[in-house]
C-alpha cells in the first residue's frame, strides 16, 4: 500500500514536524506499512527524506506567479499522486487564505487526487482565516470530494460549515496529540518553567514588521518573566518550535531581562521527540507557540498560553483551560499577568497536574480516532 501525506512541512517548524511525526506513526500503525511505503511533499526535501526515512518531492514549484505555480505544481505531482492508494491533506493550519497560497495550492493536490481516482482525505486541520472568493471556493471544493474531513477545534468545522461544506466534519484535535507520554515524576511545587516566544512584529515575521510593537512585546515578556523569577523562585528555559526564529527572539527577551541569570536558552533546532523531552523536563510550560502547549500537553505538563493568534485561543478553549490563556495586551500591559496565573497554578499544584492528565488523555483518545477516518477512506471503496 501506497500512501501520500501533504502539508507544511519542511520549513524548519518543528511544530508542524511533530504533526507529521504523529501521522507517520498512525498511518504506520493503521496499515502496517513501512517508511519506504510513504511519500510526503515537503519544502525541504532532502531533511524530510533523511530524518524520516520516507520518499519525498517538492511541495510545489515556484514561478513567477501564483497561477504559473499552480499549474507548474499540478503537473509535476500529479505523476506521484496517481500511484497511491490514499492521499492525507494535513494537518496544521492550512485550510486558509492569509498567505493567498495555501486554499489553492492544498486544493491543487485534492485535484490530482480526484482526477486520479485516489481517495483522499482531509486530517485535522485547522480553519482559517478565509476571506477571500476564491480560498473559500478552493477549500469547498476540496471537502466536497473528500473521503473524510476532520479538523483540530471546533471553530475550524464551524468556519467550514460557513461556507457551505456540507459533509460531515469530525473534531479530533491536533495530529501531535497522539505522541502522549505518561509522566510520572513531578516536583512538589513548580521550579522550571520553559518558555516559547514567537518573534511577533519582528521585521521577518508575522504578521508585519513593525519595530515598535515588536519591542514592546519583548519589553513585555521580559518584564513579566523577571516577575515570575522573583515572586516564584524559578528557573526559566527558553526553548524553539520555529528555528532559529525563535532562538533570535528569546535573546533579544533575555537581553532586557533583570533576572537573565536565573534563565538559559535552549539554541537547537529540536526535532519532535527532543521537544516532548524538553517539555516533560519542566514543570510549567508557557507558551505562544501553539505546538509548544500541545507537545507539552502531550508530556502532561501543566501549560500557560499567551495568545499571539485565534488559534492559540482556540486550542486552550477547546482543552477548557481559557483562564490560562493571557492575550499579547495583557503581557504589554500588566508585568505581573503571567506571574499571577503561574500563582494560581502553584496554589493547587496537585490538582493542576490532575487536570493536566486528564486533558491530555481525553485529546489523545480523540486524536486516535483519526485512526479509524484512515481506515475507512480506503475501505469504503
Amino acid at each position: 500500500m501506497k500512501i501520500g501525506i501533504v502539508g507544511n512541512y519542511g520549513n524548519d517548524n518543528n511544530g508542524d514536524e511533530s504533526i507529521l511525526y504523529g501521522i507517520l506513526q498512525q498511518v504506520k500503525q493503521t496499515f502496517s506499512v513501512t517508511s519506504d511505503d510513504i511519500t510526503v511533499f515537503s519544502n525541504n526535501t532532502q531533511q524530510t527524506s533523511e530524518r524520516y526515512g520516507v520518499h519525498s518531492y517538492p511541495l510545489y514549484y515556484r514561478k513567477s506567479n501564483l497561477f504559473k505555480t499552480f499549474i507548474h505544481t499540478f503537473k509535476n505531482n500529479k505523476q506521484y499522486v496517481a500511484t497511491f492508494d490514499l492521499l492525507i491533506i494535513g494537518g496544521g493550519g492550512i485550510l486558509m487564505d492569509f498567505y493567498k497560497r495555501e486554499a489553492h495550492l492544498y486544493g491543487a493536490y485534492a485535484m490530482m487526487a480526484k482526477q486520479s481516482n485516489i481517495p483522499y482525505i482531509i486530517y485535522g486541520c485547522g480553519a482559517g482565516p478565509l476571506d477571500t472568493f476564491s480560498g473559500k471556493i478552493s477549500i469547498r471544493a476540496m471537502c466536497r470530494y473528500a473521503a473524510s474531513i476532520s479538523v483540530r477545534d471546533p471553530q475550524s468545522k464551524k468556519l467550514l460549515q460557513s461556507i457551505g461544506v456540507k459533509k460531515p466534519i469530525e473534531v479530533i484535535g491536533d495530529p501531535a496529540f497522539t505522541l502522549k507520554r505518561d509522566r510520572q515524576n513531578y516536583a512538589e511545587k513548580p521550579i522550571k518553567i520553559g518558555v516559547s516566544a514567537v518573534p511577533y512584529y519582528n521585521a521577518n515575521y508575522w504578521p508585519e514588521g513593525n519595530v515598535e510593537k515588536y519591542d514592546a512585546y519583548v519589553t513585555g515578556m521580559a518584564k513579566n518573566l523577571d516577575r515570575v523569577i522573583s515572586e516564584h523562585n524559578v528557573k526559566i528555559t527558553f526553548f524553539a518550535t520555529k528555528f532559529p526564529q525563535d532562538v533570535t527572539v528569546t535573546k533579544d527577551i533575555q537581553k532586557k531581562m533583570q533576572q537573565r541569570a536565573h534563565t538559559e536558552i535552549i539554541e537547537e533546532n529540536l526535532v519532535p521527540e527532543r521537544l516532548l523531552e524538553v517539555t516533560e523536563e519542566q514543570d510549567i510550560i508557557i507558551g505562544t507557540r501553539l505546538h509548544s502547549l500541545i507537545l507539552a500537553t502531550d508530556s502532561e505538563t501543566p501549560i500557560i498560553a499567551i495568545s499571539y493568534h485565534t488559534k492559540v485561543q482556540d486550542f486552550m478553549s477547546f482543552v477548557g483551560a481559557s483562564d490560562r490563556c493571557l492575550q499579547m495586551q495583557d503581557i504589554e500591559d500588566d508585568e505581573k499577568a503571567l506571574s499571577t496565573v503561574v500563582g494560581k497554578l502553584s496554589s493547587n499544584w496537585e490538582q493542576s497536574i490532575a487536570e493536566t492528565k486528564q486533558i491530555a488523555t481525553h485529546i489523545h483518545q480523540e486524536a486516535m480516532h483519526g485512526q479509524e477516518l484512515m481506515k475507512k477512506a480506503v475501505t469504503r471503496l
